[in-house]
């Protein structure tokens, strides 16, 4: 399908019938009627568990979920459906892999590696394993424009190096990082690399098998699926090798008082009733995306960012935190001796929805010295005109001030 910046924002009904101008798609995306029809279809003619029960309804229902994994499996080029394990989100993937492969792999000689720009889901679980196990927890820096500093980077990579933990885009400059150059220094000393794709997934295409990681994470809200669903991406490999995280149904092969023994992959690690419509819902949104070039979208988003920066460099007494390299269409700037959240208020008021605050990223605010941004993020339903009502209402602020 040609993309049509119009008839993509059509299909998005509270874009279509608010008068707000959301621009905080990167904390969440809007969704799609075909999203909402689907997870409400499974509510009115198919709601049944699933893999549990001889009747037609859960054959049914087991059919759609599965159809779901497949999808994931050629979203993100993984090789198989055994890689892709259902949680409720990036947070718990991460989790998951921090508990699961950390807790049997990482002893008080290693270290694991982070950045300062990651969001806290991914410096959380690593500090908690570190606290479990004795290990070191690694930061590496930023350069002078807000780009991660791959010299340090490779200082801290060593061989007690065990896990390389890495955001593909920040959720907060939308600045995209050098996996790539980041996954080769892992395997120079055989780390493992984490790569939180939460902000990228939506937005870049994603090939799990070209990037070589071992382990991808993101969440069906932000790439216009559900809320409380999200996916693991693990080579299989490592899958098989690691314990389960949670105990329960469905991740059981055998269970009795003498032993229990584990279900294959990939459900040794999907315990309990999962959730099934969102799964469906995240099936649906795959499919929506999948009726666009993902290169067209970011393109357009792209555009929206160019006109909105320029116009905000003009700007007396704001500045733009991550302005330079390859970014996601992400602008957060601040105002001199202004509250984020003042701004943010003001621009509410006119109908305007920004982030304000830390962005859940605590450690970057601290080293760049701020006390929280605000944060317009950009969608390929947003308009021109969006762009424009945004910059009349930055514009008002920066004069009330």
């Amino acid at each position: 399908m040609t993309f049509d910046p119009q008839q993509f924002r059509q299909q998005f009904p509270l874009i279509v019938d608010s008068q707000q101008v959301y621009l905080d798609s990167a904390a969440t995306s809007q969704k799609p009627q075909c999203v909402i029809d689907a997870m409400n279809d499974f509510y009115c003619h198919t709601n049944s568990n699933v893999h549990r029960a001889a009747h037609h309804l859960s054959a049914k229902a087991t059919a759609q979920y599965e159809l779901a994994r497949s999808n994931v499996v050629k979203f993100i080029h993984a090789h198989n459906s055994k890689e892709i394990i259902f949680t409720k989100g990036t947070t718990e993937s991460i989790n998951l892999i921090a508990q699961s492969y950390g807790r049997s792999h990482v002893t008080s000689q290693d270290n694991i590696v982070v950045s300062v720009s990651e969001h806290h889901a991914n410096i959380v679980p690593w500090q908690i394993l570190c606290e479990q196990v004795g290990c070191q927890l690694r930061a590496i820096t930023l350069t002078a424009d807000h780009q991660l500093d791959l010299a340090h980077a490779s200082s801290l990579i060593d061989s007690n190096t065990k896990i390389v933990a890495i955001a593909h885009a920040s959720n907060v400059t939308g600045v995209i990082n050098p996996i790539e150059a980041i996954i080769a220094l892992a395997k120079q000393v055989n780390a493992v690399t984490v790569i939180d794709g939460a902000q990228a997934i939506a937005h870049l295409p994603i090939d799990v098998q070209s990037l070589d990681c071992d382990f991808y994470v993101f969440s069906a809200h932000k790439m216009f699926g559900p809320t409380g669903t999200g996916v693991l991406y693990g080579k299989q490999v490592l899958l098989e090798a690691m314990p389960p995280w949670q105990g329960g149904g469905e991740m059981i092969k055998q269970v009795s008082f003498s032993g229990t023994t584990y279900n294959q992959l990939p459900f040794k690690f999907e315990a309990g009733t999962p959730n099934i419509s969102g799964v469906i819902g995240l099936s649906a949104a795959i499919d929506f995306i999948g009726q666009y070039q993902l290169s067209d979208l970011h393109q357009y988003e792209q555009q929206l960012l160019e006109i909105a920066r320029d116009e905000l460099l003009t700007i007396d007494g704001l500045t733009i935190i991550g302005n330079k390299g390859p970014k996601l269409a992400v602008l957060s700037f601040v105002f001199d001796d202004e509250h984020p959240s003042d701004i943010a208020t003001l621009l509410d008021q006119q109908h305007i929805a920004v982030r304000a605050g830390h962005h859940c990223a605590m450690p970057l605010m601290e080293h760049l010295s701020i006390n929280g941004s605000v944060r317009a993020s950009f969608c390929a339903y947003n308009s021109l005109d969006d762009v424009q009502k945004f910059l009349v209402a930055v514009k008002k602020a920066s004069d009330f001030f």
